[in-house]
């Protein structure tokens, strides 16, 4: 077994202050490795990373063509977004045209991200909801699946028949079984898998073409409607959207917690999974743009890719205390 090798670095004062290592696999359409850092056999949870692979049900079974469903909806599907008006608002309304509602989710509430949506519901004296969870975008997905099939109502059980589905999928786009499973964030399960199995599952998606058989056509639907509404997938300030911008909607990106990141670049034929050890998001971002940089498919002088790396630190006075760097030897 391979061990983690060092990606990004802190330093301060012209010294190594802090080191993040992690693992990395870049596949072809095939699910061939073309390169690999660290372990690619690593076991990880994908997180919200994966979100593309869970929605591919909605697609798949026609759920999402029956409820009339449009790319922005299927966006919103795969987001892991800020509990911003939009998004709220936009999963209230998909939800209101199933005839269900907020308590019909399962994935709980917490404090939207969203600085104004937070402050809208401090001044109205208003707690979150269901609506303002990172994934209510993901669960109106599942409940669109869940209504379609007339399945029960605890979707994320693991005996569900949409989550029989999720996992199938997952086996089938990896080429893996699964290594087990552990609950997410939002109460649905997660299925672990290597870091070269995700990698595969997106050069599949990268690869996948709008007049092929009905995974293909769904992976492709998925992947052009995460590139054309970024600002659904997650929201303003955020990693996922504003690269995907920078990249003109070239490439699509996902994020997942704990420091997981995957790419699909359908130009290239490629699909790209990163893990940090650490589970840190600062080093997961700066070591994506870097291997996008390489790649060729995002400009290193973007402001958006500035952003992350070299991410100057600054303190509270403003004043630069130091930045993150790619660990020498890392690519």
């Amino acid at each position: 077994m391979g061990k983690a090798v060092p990606m990004v670095e802190l330093w301060r004062g012209g010294l190594l202050e802090s080191t993040h290592q992690g693992h990395a696999v870049l596949c072809d359409e095939s699910g061939q490795i073309v390169r690999a850092w660290g372990d690619p056999d690593r076991i990880i949870f994908p997180r919200s990373s994966c979100k593309m692979i869970q929605a591919l049900p909605l697609v798949e079974s026609g759920a999402a063509d029956a409820h009339g469903l449009t790319p922005a909806h299927l966006a919103l599907s795969c987001a892991s977004h800020q509990g911003a008006a939009l998004h709220v608002n936009m999963a209230r309304d998909w939800l209101a045209g199933l005839a269900l509602g907020e308590p019909d989710l399962r994935c709980g509430a917490h404090e939207p991200y969203d600085r104004a949506e937070r402050d809208r519901l401090i001044c109205d004296h208003e707690g979150p909801c269901q609506l303002h969870n990172n994934c209510s975008g993901k669960h109106s997905g599942f409940l669109t699946v869940t209504k379609h099939l007339k399945a029960g109502p605890e979707y994320v059980e693991i005996d569900h028949p949409l989550q029989k589905a999720i996992r199938a999928a997952t086996e089938e786009v990896t080429g893996e079984t699964v290594a087990g499973y552990g609950i997410d964030g939002c109460s649905a399960p997660n299925f672990a898998m290597s870091i070269k199995g995700l990698a595969g599952a997106m050069s599949r998606f990268s690869a996948a073409s709008e007049s092929g058989d009905t995974r293909q056509r769904a992976m492709h639907r998925l992947t052009r409607a995460m590139a054309s509404y970024p600002e659904l997938v997650a929201g303003e300030g955020r990693s996922c959207t504003e690269l995907t911008r920078a990249m003109e909607g070239r490439v699509t990106i996902k994020t997942g917690a704990e420091a997981v990141f995957v790419a699909i670049l359908p130009e290239k034929r490629l699909g790209l999974a990163l893990k940090i050890e650490d589970g840190n998001s600062r080093a997961s971002e700066a070591a994506l743009v870097g291997l996008l940089s390489q790649l060729g498919v995002l400009d290193a002088a973007h402001p958006m890719a500035q952003k992350r790396l070299p991410a100057p630190q600054t303190n509270c006075r403003g004043l630069v205390t130091g930045e993150l760097r790619l660990s020498g030897g890392f690519l």
